[in-house]
């Protein structure tokens, strides 16, 4: 990987579908790994667990067909765990040639969880990654827990880092499984990491139980990561993990060092299709693709902006397939309303302009919505029968 590029995985398809109540079947998870790969072109998705159920397994199977003909079969990974073999197996059976394999990062879990010492689990990861090579499976490790070790037992994780910088291995995983670290910590974290083990790649999975993870993920960017773990729409286990669009577009316009392959245009397709095929809806304020983030409201700002456009910033919707919109209602100014009317090709004196704009400051204060779609009518109400729409070309 060239100086300076960041690696993208999207595990939407595992980690995403821990959000509460989600479930893909395997023709959407199929369709979901085609756009992520295809058309929003990350670098990597997770796909699933290993040994869950009979409709995982089909839609591993699926994907990894569709992937070993598009020749993209290296970029489809599944989450595997240290049980002797046994999700290599299913893994290789499936069709799938990359592993996750999920070990102990921490020595809390590892002694509380597992009840094991150290040397005895790294016996177990050790003879995990020997099998993975004879089956011709790439493996790549997670360190569960991996920010409190860093916290609590980091003589460990140094010990457990030390024994896998010597393994048959691709890449290794360092994930805030539950959400706790500052952007402080993940930092110094990283850079220590980084640091002591520069043969190595490593990828950030920050979760965000206190709605951090997107300044985490610019520490550990900034710290020497080599890859991140994000998710559509930021789903996710508890408060969900690190959200794609809002890692991309920071990435994009404040850290132009870096590089990665997403297409931002795609976004905004595969956030809706997540949206649809989860029955999960998108918060309105969401940044990148939620309803509103590109809705003006204020006549202050719509006036603005057409003066010199005094209220934009570098996320403009078009990078995102987007478009700009002004809302109506209480707080909405006479540029508001011309805003609106220039998208439907009507234009109003400026006498007849006042008349809408106090109707419609009166509906807002009556908690009714209006919307673009209502303006002829509530100008034939207001203006009378006498009226007719003239037409503005632009």
């Amino acid at each position: 990987m060239e100086a300076g590029r960041i690696e993208i995985m999207d595990t939407t398809l595992r980690d995403g579908e821990q959000t509460s109540g989600v479930s893909f079947t395997a023709p959407e998870k199929l369709t979901l790994a085609r756009l992520l790969l295809e058309e929003l072109r990350v670098d990597r998705i997770e796909v699933a667990s290993a040994r869950v159920s009979d409709g995982e397994f089909e839609s591993v199977r699926q994907i990894a067909a569709w992937a070993k003909e598009a020749g993209v079969l290296q970029k489809v990974e599944v989450l595997s765990f240290v049980d002797g073999g046994a999700s290599l197996d299913w893994i290789h059976k499936a069709g799938a040639r990359t592993q996750n394999l999920l070990t102990k990062g921490s020595l809390n879990h590892l002694t509380y969880q597992l009840r094991k010492t150290p040397e005895a689990h790294f016996k177990e990861v050790a003879d995990v990654l020997k099998k993975a090579r004879d089956l011709d499976i790439r493996s790549n490790v997670y360190l569960e827990d991996w920010s409190n070790g860093m916290r609590s037992s980091k003589e460990y994780v140094f010990e457990f880092l030390d024994f896998l910088s010597k393994q048959p291995l691709d890449r290794i995983l360092l994930p805030d499984t539950l959400g706790i670290l500052t952007p402080d910590e993940t930092g110094r974290f990283i850079r220590e990491i980084v640091e002591r083990y520069p043969g190595i790649h490593f990828d950030f999975h920050g979760h965000n139980d206190y709605d951090l993870s997107v300044a985490n993920v610019i520490q550990a960017l900034q710290n020497g990561v080599h890859g991140l773990h994000l998710t559509v729409n930021g789903m996710g286990e508890r408060a969900g993990n690190a959200p794609l669009a809002s890692v991309v577009a920071v990435i994009n316009d404040f850290l132009p060092e870096l590089q990665i392959g997403v297409c931002e245009s795609a976004l905004y397709k595969v956030s809706k299709l997540v949206s649809a095929f989860t029955g999960i809806g998108i918060p309105s304020n969401k940044p990148v693709v939620g309803d509103n983030v590109f809705t003006q409201t204020a006549g202050i700002h719509a006036d603005g902006d057409n003066k010199k456009n005094l209220y934009f910033n570098n996320l403009l919707p078009e990078r995102f397939g987007r478009k700009r919109k002004y809302a109506l209602g209480k707080t909405s100014g006479k540029a508001n309303i011309q805003k609106n009317l220039q998208e439907l090709g009507l234009t109003l004196s400026e006498a007849e302009l006042k008349q809408v704009t106090n109707r419609i400051i009166q509906l807002g204060d009556r908690k009714e919505h209006v919307t673009r779609e209502d303006l002829p009518y509530i100008i034939s109400d207001v203006l009378g029968t006498e009226w007719q729409p003239q037409q503005v070309f632009i």
